[in-house]
Protein backbone atom coordinates (compact mmCIF):
# COMPACT_ATOMS: atom_id res chain seq x y z
CA UNK A 1 0.00 0.00 0.00
CA UNK A 2 1.00 3.67 -1.09
CA UNK A 3 1.84 5.72 1.79
CA UNK A 4 2.07 9.87 1.93
CA UNK A 5 5.02 10.98 2.48
CA UNK A 6 6.71 14.29 4.41
CA UNK A 7 9.94 15.91 3.94
CA UNK A 8 10.30 18.82 5.83
CA UNK A 9 13.36 21.38 7.13
CA UNK A 10 14.47 24.96 7.18
CA UNK A 11 15.04 26.81 4.35
CA UNK A 12 18.30 25.52 2.48
CA UNK A 13 18.42 21.95 3.34
CA UNK A 14 18.03 20.70 -0.33
CA UNK A 15 14.52 19.89 -0.53
CA UNK A 16 14.04 20.84 -4.07
CA UNK A 17 17.17 18.88 -4.51
CA UNK A 18 15.83 15.67 -3.19
CA UNK A 19 12.73 16.08 -4.76
CA UNK A 20 14.69 16.75 -8.22
CA UNK A 21 16.69 13.34 -7.18
CA UNK A 22 13.76 10.92 -6.45
CA UNK A 23 11.85 11.46 -10.18
CA UNK A 24 15.19 11.32 -11.53
CA UNK A 25 15.38 7.84 -9.83
CA UNK A 26 11.81 6.93 -10.68
CA UNK A 27 12.04 7.81 -14.89
CA UNK A 28 15.75 6.42 -14.95
CA UNK A 29 13.76 3.25 -14.48
CA UNK A 30 10.98 4.00 -16.92
CA UNK A 31 8.53 5.03 -14.95
CA UNK A 32 5.87 7.77 -14.76
CA UNK A 33 5.90 10.39 -12.21
CA UNK A 34 3.87 13.55 -11.67
CA UNK A 35 5.46 16.95 -10.27
CA UNK A 36 3.97 19.92 -8.66
CA UNK A 37 5.11 22.88 -7.38
CA UNK A 38 3.34 25.86 -6.11
CA UNK A 39 1.74 28.63 -8.72
CA UNK A 40 3.10 31.26 -6.57
CA UNK A 41 6.50 30.43 -5.60
CA UNK A 42 8.17 32.16 -8.97
CA UNK A 43 11.77 32.29 -7.52
CA UNK A 44 12.85 30.44 -10.53
CA UNK A 45 9.97 31.03 -12.60
CA UNK A 46 6.45 29.53 -12.49
CA UNK A 47 5.94 26.17 -12.41
CA UNK A 48 9.26 25.88 -12.62
CA UNK A 49 10.88 23.57 -9.39
CA UNK A 50 14.67 25.15 -8.41
CA UNK A 51 17.70 23.90 -6.43
CA UNK A 52 20.88 26.35 -5.34
CA UNK A 53 22.54 23.49 -6.84
CA UNK A 54 21.47 25.13 -10.27
CA UNK A 55 19.37 21.67 -11.14
CA UNK A 56 15.68 23.14 -12.35
CA UNK A 57 12.92 21.40 -14.17
CA UNK A 58 9.73 22.60 -15.16
CA UNK A 59 6.25 21.01 -13.60
CA UNK A 60 2.90 21.41 -13.23
CA UNK A 61 1.38 23.79 -10.38
CA UNK A 62 -0.69 24.07 -8.14
CA UNK A 63 -3.21 26.58 -5.95
CA UNK A 64 -6.27 26.71 -3.97
CA UNK A 65 -8.53 25.09 -6.27
CA UNK A 66 -6.20 22.33 -7.50
CA UNK A 67 -8.23 19.08 -6.58
CA UNK A 68 -6.27 15.84 -6.43
CA UNK A 69 -7.46 12.90 -7.13
CA UNK A 70 -6.85 9.40 -8.36
CA UNK A 71 -9.11 9.71 -11.33
CA UNK A 72 -7.63 12.87 -12.67
CA UNK A 73 -3.89 11.26 -12.09
CA UNK A 74 -3.86 9.32 -15.17
CA UNK A 75 -3.25 5.96 -15.75
CA UNK A 76 0.41 4.36 -15.00
CA UNK A 77 1.91 7.09 -12.46
CA UNK A 78 4.19 5.45 -10.38
CA UNK A 79 4.43 7.93 -7.71
CA UNK A 80 3.26 11.94 -7.27
CA UNK A 81 5.86 14.09 -5.81
CA UNK A 82 5.22 18.11 -4.39
CA UNK A 83 7.52 20.98 -3.98
CA UNK A 84 6.82 23.59 -1.34
CA UNK A 85 4.17 21.72 -0.08
CA UNK A 86 3.76 24.16 2.58
CA UNK A 87 1.67 25.92 0.30
CA UNK A 88 -0.88 22.90 -0.03
CA UNK A 89 -4.27 23.41 1.73
CA UNK A 90 -5.85 20.92 4.51
CA UNK A 91 -8.35 19.84 2.17
CA UNK A 92 -5.83 19.06 -0.45
CA UNK A 93 -3.30 17.07 2.27
CA UNK A 94 -6.48 15.26 3.05
CA UNK A 95 -6.67 14.39 -1.15
CA UNK A 96 -3.28 12.86 -1.10
CA UNK A 97 -3.53 11.26 1.94
CA UNK A 98 -6.73 9.47 0.69
CA UNK A 99 -5.15 9.44 -3.02
CA UNK A 100 -2.36 6.65 -1.28
CA UNK A 101 -4.44 4.79 0.32
CA UNK A 102 -7.37 4.38 -1.55
CA UNK A 103 -5.02 2.49 -4.61
CA UNK A 104 -2.59 5.59 -6.14
CA UNK A 105 0.92 5.73 -6.33
CA UNK A 106 2.94 6.93 -2.82
CA UNK A 107 3.09 10.62 -2.69
CA UNK A 108 6.25 12.49 -1.53
CA UNK A 109 5.78 16.55 -0.29
CA UNK A 110 8.63 18.23 0.35
CA UNK A 111 8.54 21.88 2.40
CA UNK A 112 8.64 24.52 5.09
CA UNK A 113 7.76 23.03 8.59
CA UNK A 114 7.19 26.59 10.20
CA UNK A 115 7.25 30.47 9.13
CA UNK A 116 9.61 33.44 10.06
CA UNK A 117 7.19 33.66 13.25
CA UNK A 118 8.00 29.58 14.16
CA UNK A 119 4.30 29.30 13.18
CA UNK A 120 2.64 26.97 11.13
CA UNK A 121 2.01 26.58 7.70
CA UNK A 122 -1.83 25.39 7.40
CA UNK A 123 0.01 22.51 4.65
CA UNK A 124 2.49 22.18 6.60
CA UNK A 125 0.15 21.40 10.32
CA UNK A 126 -1.83 18.89 7.68
CA UNK A 127 1.11 16.99 6.41
CA UNK A 128 2.49 16.56 10.07
CA UNK A 129 -1.17 15.64 11.37
CA UNK A 130 -1.47 12.95 7.96
CA UNK A 131 1.59 11.84 7.11
CA UNK A 132 2.41 8.51 7.08
CA UNK A 133 5.90 8.69 7.47
CA UNK A 134 7.94 11.90 8.56
CA UNK A 135 11.51 12.75 7.67
CA UNK A 136 13.43 15.46 8.73
CA UNK A 137 16.01 17.03 5.99
CA UNK A 138 19.14 18.69 7.93
CA UNK A 139 21.22 21.85 7.20
CA UNK A 140 22.85 24.16 9.52
CA UNK A 141 23.11 27.62 11.08
CA UNK A 142 25.99 29.85 10.42
CA UNK A 143 26.29 29.25 14.25
CA UNK A 144 27.16 25.71 13.24
CA UNK A 145 24.09 24.48 14.93
CA UNK A 146 21.34 22.75 13.70
CA UNK A 147 19.10 24.53 11.57
CA UNK A 148 15.41 24.17 12.00
CA UNK A 149 14.07 27.45 11.78
CA UNK A 150 13.63 30.29 9.36
CA UNK A 151 14.38 33.87 9.88
CA UNK A 152 12.79 36.80 7.35
CA UNK A 153 15.63 39.54 6.75
CA UNK A 154 14.37 43.12 5.25
CA UNK A 155 16.96 44.77 2.59
CA UNK A 156 19.89 45.50 4.97
CA UNK A 157 20.17 42.19 6.71
CA UNK A 158 17.76 42.82 9.69
CA UNK A 159 15.29 40.95 11.15
CA UNK A 160 11.38 41.13 9.88
CA UNK A 161 9.59 40.00 13.13
CA UNK A 162 5.81 41.11 11.35
CA UNK A 163 4.08 40.29 8.49
CA UNK A 164 2.35 38.96 6.14
CA UNK A 165 3.48 34.32 6.28
CA UNK A 166 4.19 34.17 2.84
CA UNK A 167 6.64 36.41 1.39
CA UNK A 168 7.99 34.84 -1.71
CA UNK A 169 12.31 34.65 -1.37
CA UNK A 170 15.66 33.23 -1.28
CA UNK A 171 18.46 34.12 0.89
CA UNK A 172 18.02 37.49 0.26
CA UNK A 173 14.63 37.06 2.04
CA UNK A 174 15.73 34.35 4.46
CA UNK A 175 18.49 32.51 7.05
CA UNK A 176 17.59 28.97 7.81
CA UNK A 177 19.22 29.17 12.13
CA UNK A 178 18.91 27.34 15.26
CA UNK A 179 16.48 27.84 18.00
CA UNK A 180 19.02 29.46 19.40
CA UNK A 181 19.70 32.12 16.54
CA UNK A 182 16.02 32.57 16.53
CA UNK A 183 15.35 33.47 20.07
CA UNK A 184 18.25 35.65 20.14
CA UNK A 185 16.45 39.43 21.22
CA UNK A 186 18.95 41.62 19.70
CA UNK A 187 18.30 42.01 16.02
CA UNK A 188 21.73 42.74 15.24
CA UNK A 189 22.62 39.46 15.74
CA UNK A 190 21.04 37.78 12.37
CA UNK A 191 23.60 35.20 11.44
CA UNK A 192 24.40 35.78 8.10
CA UNK A 193 25.30 33.34 5.79
CA UNK A 194 28.66 31.28 5.26
CA UNK A 195 29.76 32.63 8.98
CA UNK A 196 30.35 30.77 11.84
CA UNK A 197 31.07 32.36 15.48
Amino acid sequence: MSKLYFRYAAMNAGKSTNLLQAAYNYEERGMRVRLFTAALDNRTGVGVIGSRLGLQRQVETFGPETEFSLEGLGEGIACVLIDEAQFLTHEQVQQLHRLAHRGGPPVLCYGLRSDFRGAAFPGSAALLTLADDLEEMKTICACARKASMNLRVDGEGRRVKEGEQVVIGGNERYRAVCPSCFYAEDDDEVPAPGLFG
